[in-house]
C-alpha cells in the first residue's frame, strides 16, 4: 500500500489539492481472499440491518472511488464495492486487507446569510449525527468519464440537487480545498468551496420543497457565528468542516501536528 502523503491535523491528515486537481482509475479493484470476502459481507449485512432498522433507508452495494495514491494535482485510485467501504468502518484493522480509502466530495456552501450545514441522520452508517458542512456524498461511479478521469464536480452537483433540492446553476463552479483523510475509515473528504447568490430563507426552502432525507436538520450558520457554532458543536462535528472553514479563511487555522 503506498505511503500518503499529507500533515497531520487534529489527528487528521490533510493532503493539499490544486485548483486542477484531477482523479484518475488506475487498476481494476483487486480480488480478495475467500475467508476476508466472508468477513466483509458479514459485515456488510449487519450494517445493512442496523441502518435498516434505525430508519436511515437501505444501504445500496454500489460501486465508489477508493484512492491509492493522492498527489496536490493527481488521485490515482479504482472503483470498489461500497460494502467493501462498510466493511473497513466497521473494522479498521480491515485496511491492512482492503486498502480501501474512499473518496467523498464535501461542499462548502456559503450563501447570503453565512454557510450551510447539515446533521446526518442519527441512524446512518457513517459519523451517525454528527453535523457536516453541504452538500456531502461519495464518489460514485456515475462519474467516471469513458477515458478514466472523474468529474469531482458533477458528482458535487448532483449532490447539492439531491441532497439540499439546489439546481447546479445556482452555485458558481466548485473550488478545491484540501482533502482531509481519516485515521481510522481511511475514508477522504475533498472540500470544495461553494457559493450561491441566494439569500437563507432561499436555501432553506429549496431544501424543504425538494431535498432528501440525508440531513435530520439543516441550518444556515451566518459567517460572524461561526467559531462560538464550532464551539457549541465541538465533538459533533465532524473534523473535516474545521479544516475547510480554515481554508477558506472563515475561521482560525487549525494546529498543525
Amino acid at each position: 500500500m503506498p505511503v500518503q502523503e499529507g500533515k497531520a491535523v487534529g489527528g487528521f491528515v490533510v493532503h493539499e489539492a490544486a485548483a486542477d486537481i484531477e482523479l484518475r482509475i488506475g487498476r481494476a479493484m483487486p480480488e480478495l481472499p475467500a475467508a476476508v470476502d466472508r468477513e466483509v459481507e458479514r459485515l456488510w449485512q449487519a450494517a445493512s440491518r442496523r441502518v435498516a432498522a434505525g430508519g436511515a433507508g437501505r444501504m445500496f452495494n454500489g460501486r465508489v472511488f477508493s484512492a491509492d495514491a493522492i498527489t496536490p494535482h493527481l488521485v490515482t485510485g479504482h472503483l470498489t464495492e461500497y460494502r467493501r467501504v462498510v466493511a473497513q468502518m466497521e473494522r479498521p484493522s480491515l485496511f491492512a486487507e482492503l486498502g480501501v480509502r474512499s473518496f467523498a466530495v464535501c461542499g462548502m456552501l456559503r450563501c447570503i446569510g453565512g454557510v450551510v450545514v447539515g446533521r446526518r441522520h442519527r441512524a446512518a452508517n457513517y459519523q451517525a449525527g454528527m453535523w457536516q458542512l453541504a452538500p456531502a456524498g461519495s464518489v460514485d461511479a456515475g462519474a467516471v468519464r469513458t477515458d478514466g478521469t472523474v468529474d469531482i464536480r458533477r458528482q458535487l452537483l448532483h449532490e447539492l440537487h439531491e441532497e439540499l433540492g439546489l439546481p447546479p446553476d445556482a452555485v458558481n463552479e466548485p473550488q478545491p480545498l484540501c482533502i482531509v483523510e481519516h485515521p481510522g475509515s481511511h475514508v477522504s473528504d475533498l472540500g470544495l468551496a461553494l457559493v450561491t447568490g441566494l439569500g437563507a430563507e432561499a436555501v432553506l426552502s429549496a431544501y424543504k420543497a425538494g431535498g432528501n432525507s440525508e440531513y435530520e436538520q439543516l441550518l444556515v450558520v451566518s459567517e460572524a457565528r461561526l467559531t462560538e457554532f464550532l464551539a457549541e458543536m465541538g465533538e459533533a462535528l465532524v473534523p473535516p468542516a474545521r479544516e475547510f472553514l480554515s481554508r477558506a479563511g472563515l475561521i482560525a487555522p487549525a494546529v498543525t501536528e
